[in-house]
């Protein structure tokens, strides 16, 4: 027999004292509790650690008095689904009774709490998300998920219709998981079961399907799960913007994102793959219910006209003073990677990409200019409140413009008090 996977050397928060105090006061009485999901998932892969679950056969009840009588402070944040939530040392973790479901119906379930920890197993997503750990970082794998870490494989545990069905979110996060995760190709039964399920997404709120689809556009390089999701017609049915419209671009903008370290920008991304249509982002802003910082940030990327890669410095000035820098910056890191990617076959597409990296540049560190001048200092000239001061400000703000930004207060006051005489 082979010896047991253990998180030891491979977890430094495993040794945290107020982690293993909690354990052990779970534990007490012949009670059991050990670590859960993603963060055994995260430290066998070796990837950070954000957040630390940990299972228990307590009821939550029992799991408040322990934890208050043990001197943390516990929060009922979903004790009807088994969860109570302790803040130990200044650190939050979930702590939820091991559950079994009873009924599901696509978007939630209603859970039996008891003791059966294959039980609990068995009633979660995939493989590599059901694993547990004990306090000494013995890692117990019930569904083979350690096997499927190995070979970055990604896999629902038993019939993956069956779990789709108790949650249409999973068609998603199995994609999402398949892009930070996976490796070579999705899973042939979960791909198919996906496809086959795939118009329960429509089931699901705005919010969650937004969510997940988010999380998916800031792994390391989504472009495999995207392409992926276009094949199952998935990505039409979470993203109907993207059909006819085509995701090749989103493989140009990792290898950009990863040759010039820029960090992961799932809006970014998203605009890879959709139309730089206002009407269009519109609509999905608020199908999806983007923030409100996320909806105009892909209106006002629709709304900016692509830019020649031989403009001068001047000129994007003059655009980005008269428009939104974030479009501008969207736009020209979308052109950039696109030159980039033809430059391979292209010696003019390598000659645009230096005009877009020098204008991005430009663009990044460009900081708006104040106009010098306002209404105040015309009717100090003695203009009159009203439309011909407005048009006049109109104007010199125009000149100072045209200027490239050059022409000083004084200058353009004397503008002012000519054309004040004028007319």
């Amino acid at each position: 027999m082979s010896d047991p996977i253990s998180l030891a050397g491979r977890a430094d928060w495993l040794g945290e004292k107020h982690l293993q105090r909690l354990l052990a006061v779970l534990a007490q009485g012949g009670e059991q509790a050990r670590i859960a999901g993603g963060a055994v998932r995260n430290a066998l892969i070796g990837q950070p650690v954000a957040d630390i679950d940990i299972a228990t056969t307590c009821l939550p009840d029992e799991t408040i008095r322990r934890v208050e009588a043990a001197g943390f402070k516990a929060v009922p944040t979903g004790i009807e689904h088994g969860t109570v939530t302790v803040i130990a040392g200044g650190t939050p973790y979930e702590i939820t009774t091991l559950r079994a479901d009873i009924e599901t119906d696509g978007r939630r379930a209603k859970v039996s709490l008891g003791r059966d920890w294959k039980a609990d197993a068995e009633r979660r997503d995939f493989t590599i998300n059901a694993l547990y750990a004990e306090a000494d970082g013995t890692v117990i794998d019930l569904v083979g998920g350690v096997a499927d870490i190995e070979a970055r494989r990604l896999r629902f545990i038993g019939d993956a219709e069956q779990r789709i069905r108790e949650d249409y979110l999973r068609i998603l996060r199995f994609f999402r998981f398949f892009a930070w995760y996976g490796d070579g190709r999705p899973d042939a039964e979960g791909l198919k079961a996906c496809a086959r399920l795939k118009e329960g997404l429509g089931q699901l709120s705005a919010e969650r399907i937004w969510a997940e689809l988010k999380k998916l556009l800031s792994a390391p390089d989504p472009s495999r799960a995207l392409l992926w999701m276009r094949q199952a017609g998935v990505l039409t049915s979470a993203l109907p913007e993207s059909e006819k419209w085509g995701i090749d671009a989103i493989h140009g903008l990792t290898k950009t994102e990863k040759d010039l370290s820029w960090a992961p920008d799932p809006l970014l991304r998203l605009e890879a793959i959709v139309p730089p249509d206002a009407t269009r982002m519109k609509t999905l802003g608020e199908r999806l219910k983007l923030s409100t910082n996320e909806a105009d940030r892909l209106r006002q990327w629709a709304l900016t006209a692509a830019i020649e890669p031989k403009t001068s410095e001047g000129e994007l000035a003059k655009k980005l003073y008269a428009g939104d820098r974030q479009g501008f910056v969207d736009r020209l890191r979308l052109s950039l990677a696109s030159a980039r990617a033809r430059a391979v076959e292209d010696s003019d597409a390598l000659i645009q990409a230096g005009g877009f990296s020098r204008l991005l540049a430009f663009a990044l560190k460009w900081e708006k200019p104040v106009f010098p001048v306002k209404g105040a200092d015309l009717t100090a000239l003695g203009a009159s409140p009203g439309p011909k001061l407005g048009a006049i400000l109109k104007n010199l703000e125009k000149e100072w413009i045209g200027s490239g930004f050059t022409l000083d207060r004084d200058a353009l006051l004397e503008r002012a008090a000519e054309a004040l005489k004028a007319g």
